[in-house]
């Protein structure tokens, strides 16, 4: 998914003024939601300081993009589906090092908001709060502010190293149970496909959970998969 908007010169630092002296921000959104895109874009064009360049659904069309347009902000998701924003964020500080990265995401594990710092992103904002947070992002971001706060970047950095602290004491076959039962098998179901007794299937959810500190499969199963263990 690739659209391109009429031409743009926005120079290097992705700004143009206007016939009436207005700063005109140059916008590329990166997302392989097309419905997440038209929203944005629709929300950002009632902005007369704010343009929209492009539209770019994947990591390859996103380095193009960047390349071509020199956009000023460069509004992207996590997950796309050659690669994550961490992608964007580099093809960014090589093509064009004066573009700020805005990260806005609905995952909130502790891996996507470490992958926030790791792509360079000035800001990072939940997609269900685009709406009231993100035009004010964009002005503040383009004006060279950073809206992800030393403290917050702490935070990440600490529940980031938690989970891979976690991560690590799962073993192998711990993490074939939980993809099991992440397929919704039954213990015994998981015990019959492993090779194993039932009692071994309940001793690793059991150790699992108290790792993970979950107390039912249900929780295991969605911890697991917001922290990406599995």
């Amino acid at each position: 998914m690739m659209h391109k908007f009429p031409a743009w010169d926005g120079g290097r630092q992705g700004t143009i003024a206007t016939e009436r002296g207005m700063a005109l921000i140059g916008i590329l959104i990166v997302n392989r939601d097309r419905l997440v895109v038209d929203g944005l874009t629709a929300l950002l064009a009632a902005e007369e300081d704010l343009k929209v360049l492009g539209q770019a659904g994947t990591v390859a069309e996103a380095v193009r993009e960047i390349t071509c347009l020199s956009p000023g902000v460069v509004i992207v998701d996590y997950r796309l589906p050659d690669g994550t924003a961490v992608d964007v964020g580099r093809a960014v500080r090589k093509n064009d090092p004066g573009a700020k990265v805005i990260f806005l995401t609905d995952d909130d594990s502790a891996n996507a908001r470490f992958a926030a710092l790791e792509a360079g992103a000035v800001a990072l904002i939940r997609k269900s709060n685009a709406a009231a947070e993100l035009v004010d992002a964009i002005r503040n971001v383009a004006d060279g502010n950073v809206l992800i706060t030393p403290q917050s970047v702490t935070s990440i950095l600490a529940r980031y190293r938690q989970v891979e602290a976690q991560s690590e004491q799962i073993t192998e076959r711990e993490r074939e149970v939980l993809r099991l039962l992440a397929r919704g098998l039954a213990s015994r179901e998981i015990a019959s496909r492993l090779g194993v007794s039932y009692a071994t299937v309940r001793a690793h959810i059991y150790h699992m959970g108290k790792k993970l500190g979950t107390r039912s499969k249900l929780e295991l199963v969605a911890r697991a998969h917001s922290e990406e263990l599995i």
